[in-house]
């Protein structure tokens, strides 16, 4: 069952275009990867399907709301975590929550033990009572999911939640967001991080100077980019030659013959056991190898040209 779907959504900034007819749907219980880099409209698409801007063109819907006819209803159905920390400081750690699950519409009783719940699943129950100022940025992090899933959303939008944080605040929002999925909630997950949309998405956007450049499960989008296994040799002793001939699919990219270092593109990651058996036979001798099994930052270079930017032109 579609939770949220966006289609055609377009937006510019001036001249700038930021989103250029991005479409995109997420079902109950899926966690769909948005992953660009840094200025690609990552974060316009949040703020759209979050309902704080409007897209010039193009539909967002949840359920039977939808932008044009049902703002404040959709709002009910949604959890926003932005890229910004969105928290007061002053506050503890409960306070916030709490305030926010008030704004939601809980009354106070529901809000504190709503705000306990929250503190236990991102693992800051024993700093509870802290004001946000002197907890670490980490934990900040962590307490801005919290606010957002103290109502229980159908729905939830995360604006490069793990920018800056340490790895077990890191793990700890991962596994909080893959136990929303597992509960029925729908997300959207922005992100920069390749591996983290590998650990935890069903399925991925590329999206690249506002536009979708691919779509789909992280193997399809592997395969889309064409790239196979690359094997990295470094010989004691090179082999004879011709050892490599007739091993089917196996080709030789670089060769350096200061460092004695030899790279392979293969046709599978089966191949590895036969290459170093050839390099036997052939009377040579391996100092060390490496594997590269092909991922999303390769099919990310493959179907845009160029790698992940820090900062870009185009989009926000």
């Amino acid at each position: 069952m579609i939770a949220l779907e966006a289609v055609g959504l377009h937006k510019r900034y001036g001249e700038r275009v930021a989103l250029d007819g991005v479409s995109l749907s997420v079902a109950r219980g899926e966690i769909v990867g948005l992953l660009g880099p840094n200025g690609a409209g990552k974060t316009t698409t949040l703020s759209i399907l979050a309902t704080l801007i409007e897209a010039d063109s193009g539909t967002v819907r949840a359920g039977d709301f939808s932008t044009q006819t049902g703002r404040a209803a959709m709002r009910r159905k949604l959890g926003f975590v932005p890229q910004a920390i969105a928290l007061y400081p002053t506050l503890s750690a409960r306070q916030n929550i709490e305030l926010f699950a008030r704004v939601h519409g809980a009354p106070r009783r529901q809000a504190s033990a709503a705000a306990a719940s929250a503190l236990e699943t991102v693992g800051l129950a024993t700093r509870a009572h802290d004001p946000v100022s002197i907890l670490s940025g980490g934990m900040k992090r962590r307490l801005n999911l919290a606010c957002a899933m103290v109502h229980r959303p159908e729905i939830l939008l995360l604006d490069e939640p793990t920018v800056g944080v340490d790895p077990q605040s890191r793990e700890q929002i991962l596994a909080t967001v893959r136990s929303a999925a597992e509960s029925g909630t729908a997300v959207v997950y922005s992100t920069h991080y390749m591996e983290e949309v590998e650990r935890v998405c069903s399925r991925a956007l590329l999206i690249d100077y506002g536009r979708v450049v691919a779509q789909g499960t992280v193997t399809e989008l592997i395969a889309l980019g064409g790239r196979h296994p690359r094997m990295e040799i470094v010989f004691q002793i090179p082999p004879s030659a011709g050892w490599l001939a007739n091993l089917e699919g196996a080709s030789e990219l670089a060769h350096s013959n200061a460092g004695g270092a030899l790279e392979l593109e293969l046709a599978s990651l089966a191949q590895v056991g036969e290459v170093i058996e050839r390099v036997r036979h052939f009377g040579g001798r391996l100092t060390e190898f490496s594997v590269h099994s092909p991922n999303l930052s390769d099919a990310f270079i493959a179907l845009t040209g160029h790698a992940l930017r820090e900062d870009a032109a185009g989009g926000r």
